[in-house]
């Protein structure tokens, strides 16, 4: 889903070039972002919460080091933040995550990677293990993200994207995708095991590690009945491994 960032600063279309960097398309775009660079003093904190309103047909994003604003009938909007790429950062997570949303989709916390012609995906909370496994990967996998997982249907599938959020590996994903062939829920222990999860507990899991912050009764419907779908067309089992390369000969 590109988006156009609008910006006449030089200096801060070279930072996002770099930032976006395999990422950055000259395809068309539907969707527009006006990023309006304002000075230091007028930002705040990227350490407060972050507030994403409904105010009739636009959506209202304020954390403490930016604000913006949304319409997701024209699919144009501007963020007003001082030039750094992490206020953009969650900009753009946010807007992604309400416009997969509304399409069946959603932006997932895990990594994922590649292999096979297939998507793996790994999630947890902090601490699971996400970077660890992206990191013990063998040489023919190839990185999605090691931080958020972007996630679409695909016919009677899913499929998920590479970003460029980065995480701990502090190292983009690639811009290509394929069908998901599962999902693990991570935990480490002293060895290797997988297993099944009920759909009902992948669902639950499966939300809970979803990136969502607005508070809307018909997307957080959406997403429900989104997540139900996924559990039931993608097989999700729980993976507790003892981190070392020996985990990936469980996934294949």
């Amino acid at each position: 889903m590109p988006i156009l960032l609008k910006n006449a600063d030089a200096r801060f279309q070279r930072k996002m070039r770099e930032r976006y960097s395999g990422f950055v398309s000259e395809r068309p775009a539907d969707c527009c972002l006006e990023v309006i660079l304002c000075s230091k003093d007028r930002s705040g904190t990227s350490d407060a919460d972050i507030r994403v309103e409904r105010s009739a047909q636009l959506w209202r994003i304020t954390r403490g080091d930016f604000e913006a604003e949304w319409d997701p009938h024209t699919r144009r909007g501007w963020v007003r933040q001082t030039a750094n790429p992490y206020s953009i950062d969650t900009a753009l997570r946010i807007i992604h995550s309400l416009e997969l949303a509304a399409q069946g989709g959603f932006l997932l916390h895990s990594s994922s990677v590649i292999r096979n012609g297939r998507a793996f995906l790994f999630s947890g909370v902090s601490g699971a293990g996400k970077t660890t496994i992206s990191r013990l990967a063998p040489g023919d996998a190839t990185l999605l993200t090691d931080e958020i997982s972007y996630v679409r249907p695909d016919g009677s599938a899913f499929r998920a994207f590479g970003t460029p959020f980065a995480g701990e590996l502090a190292k983009p994903g690639e811009n290509v995708s394929a069908p998901i062939a599962e999902l693990f829920l991570l935990a480490k222990g002293p060895d290797n095991h997988v297993e099944d999860v009920h759909p009902a507990n992948a669902a639950r899991a499966l939300l809970r590690n979803v990136l969502f912050f607005a508070d809307d009764s018909r997307l957080t419907t959406a997403l429900l009945n989104t997540a139900c779908d996924f559990v039931s067309r993608v097989p999700v089992r729980r993976l507790t491994f003892y981190p070392d390369h020996r985990v990936w000969d469980l996934i294949q």
